[in-house]
């Protein structure tokens, strides 16, 4: 016996065979439960979700010697004969091929006659976009008002391109894509039951790579079945399908990271060695950088997804937000442009090249030596000097304000390392020094969110022990390393040990460096708002044109925040 593709073999052959349309299953066995079928089905979707195979199932159980049931018995000649492709009541009508008007008027001379053996003469028509608009036009009558006897099942992967005057004639039920973990799942199930040799990474990577269609997965799980020798594994599929190896991803995504301009180059150069699919290369890259930004915003999430990998925890951290967003647009953007590069090497390698040069840390061309640009001191939004009580500024802020020569004063060490002023009368729990830390603390990731949401409540400066809170519903930010990491970098901030004590938040607890940005920034805008609408120069405009200014236009510019 000739070897049948697993696609076929394995089709569904009931409805609770079908995987990922339960929305779609459920409405039809409801119908056909309450014996409220209609006599014409529009399924639409992309190609390979499961629109013929509904179609057909829906003939069998409207066949069936058991109908009306939601289930055909798959056992009496109607259903054998369906699955088989022989049931002279089921016509099958491949539109593409049968275009004409006279190809319709020839299925619509045949829709009078009753059924030879069954309860019903279905018509099946596949990719019905295609027919001609006259005979669309000679189909509408019919498909309204059909005998009795008769059913019309329509399917199409285009139905925009149906007059509404057909649309409006039929139920139309949307088959959606599949889900990855749907399609990995219905391909364990037959790797199980076919005796192969599998793993879940291989399966996992041929249930991406086709899709949402189930039909692509079962055709690449077979492609991977010869190109293994029987072995479906991570590797020997991403090698069939050409796609970059998962340690040179990592290698990528480090190096760029780490602004290592070398490194990436060289692991193009190893890339460009075997046959690479740098579309699929920059996909591998792309949803990674996604785990990231999901991990860095909403780790709890990236765990339930089983996305927090040791790679997308080490890059969560060693990326800002901004960096992860960055990559990500410009990966995007890379996808689209590659198709007009002189070639997809050189394509990849370019949006490789323009994610180091817009680092934030790499101006002026830093990577391209392959080095990691020297690290500049943080750079904090500087506000200017304020106090509660007896309270100072720290000391970086304090350094600013005296408005020394940035060229004749000595380099400034990294705002990290430097102290506050050491006096008695310094409070730690100040909400600007707190803010002020945090800005210029150089944290990152997860670690930076946490500060940003902490609120300094008091200090002891016998014990050394800053007392911090957290509202409840923002508990999932805390970790011990995190904290940790905290007092480590604020130790060093105050010149002295400093431990941190977490209690629970309440709304009148002091600003979080969050709300504390938020403030002066507004205050800073409102100023700037001020002394916008009393300049001489703005006032004359005014007055010539009648205009006015709109108060969210106005943003402080780089002056007013150095001042």
């Amino acid at each position: 016996m000739s070897y049948q593709a697993l696609a076929r073999k394995w089709r569904p052959r009931r409805f609770t065979d079908v995987v990922g349309q339960a929305h779609v299953v459920g409405a039809l066995t409801t119908a056909l439960e309450q014996n409220r079928v209609h006599h014409a089905f529009l399924f639409t979707g992309t190609r390979g979700v499961g629109k013929t195979t509904l179609a057909r199932l829906l003939a069998k159980a409207l066949n069936c010697e058991q109908a009306p049931c939601a289930e055909p018995c798959g056992s009496c000649p109607a259903c054998t004969g369906v699955d088989e492709g022989r049931y002279i009541d089921l016509l099958e009508i491949d539109a593409a091929s049968r275009t004409r008007i006279d190809d319709t008027r020839e299925i619509l001379d045949n829709v009078q006659y009753a059924p030879t053996l069954g309860r019903y003469k279905v018509y099946l028509i596949d990719e019905v976009h295609m027919l001609s608009g006259h005979s669309f036009n000679a189909l509408l009558k019919t498909l309204e008002e059909p005998p009795s006897h008769v059913k019309f099942l329509l399917a199409t992967t285009d139905p925009q391109k149906l007059p509404p005057t057909i649309l409006s004639r039929c139920l139309q039920f949307n088959l959606r894509v599949l889900k990855p973990e749907e399609i990995t799942g219905q391909l364990h199930k037959i790797a199980n039951a076919e005796d192969l040799e599998v793993d879940e990474v291989g399966l996992a990577t041929l249930a991406r790579a086709a899709s949402g269609s189930m039909r692509d997965a079962l055709s690449l799980l077979d492609q991977g079945i010869v190109f293994g020798n029987g072995r479906v594994t991570g590797a020997e599929v991403r090698e069939m399908l050409g796609m970059i190896e998962q340690q040179q991803v990592d290698t990528i995504l480090r190096a760029l990271a780490a602004a290592d301009g070398s490194t990436l180059i060289d692991t193009v150069a190893q890339m460009a060695s075997r046959a690479i699919d740098y579309m699929a290369a920059l996909d591998d890259l792309l949803l990674v950088l996604h785990d990231v930004s999901l991990y860095q915003i909403l780790p709890e999430a990236a765990s339930a997804k089983q996305a927090d990998s040791d790679l997308v925890v080490h890059l969560a951290s060693a990326m800002t937000k901004e960096d992860a967003q960055l990559y990500y647009q410009i990966g995007m953007l890379g996808k689209r442009d590659m198709l007009l590069a002189p070639d997809p090497v050189s394509g990849f390698e370019m949006t490789l090249l323009r994610m180091l040069t817009f680092h934030p840390a790499g101006e002026g061309g830093a990577g391209s030596s392959g080095e990691a640009p020297a690290q500049k001191a943080p750079t904090a939004p500087v506000r200017k000097q304020r106090t509660q009580g007896q309270g100072v500024v720290s000391g970086a802020a304090s350094v600013r304000a005296t408005g020394a020569s940035a060229d004749s004063a000595p380099p400034a060490e990294p705002a990290s390392l430097q102290s506050p002023a050491s006096s008695p009368e310094t409070d730690l729990a100040d909400p600007d020094l707190w803010a002020t830390f945090v800005d210029d603390s150089g944290l990152k990731g997860v670690s930076r969110e946490f500060a940003m949401n902490l609120s300094p409540q008091s200090y002891d400066p016998q014990k050394k022990v800053l007392i911090v809170s957290l509202k409840p519903n923002l508990a999932k930010l805390h970790s011990p390393s995190r904290q940790a990491s905290l007092e480590n970098a604020f130790s060093q901030f105050n010149g002295s040990p400093v431990k941190l004590k977490l209690i629970d938040g309440r709304e009148d607890s002091p600003e979080t460096p969050t709300q504390n940005r938020a403030r002066h920034d507004s205050e800073e805008k409102a100023e700037v708002y001020q002394t916008l609408m009393e300049d001489p120069m703005v006032k004359d405009i005014m007055e010539r044109f009648d205009a006015t200014v709109v108060p969210d236009s106005v943003r402080p510019g780089k002056q007013h925040k150095e001042s």
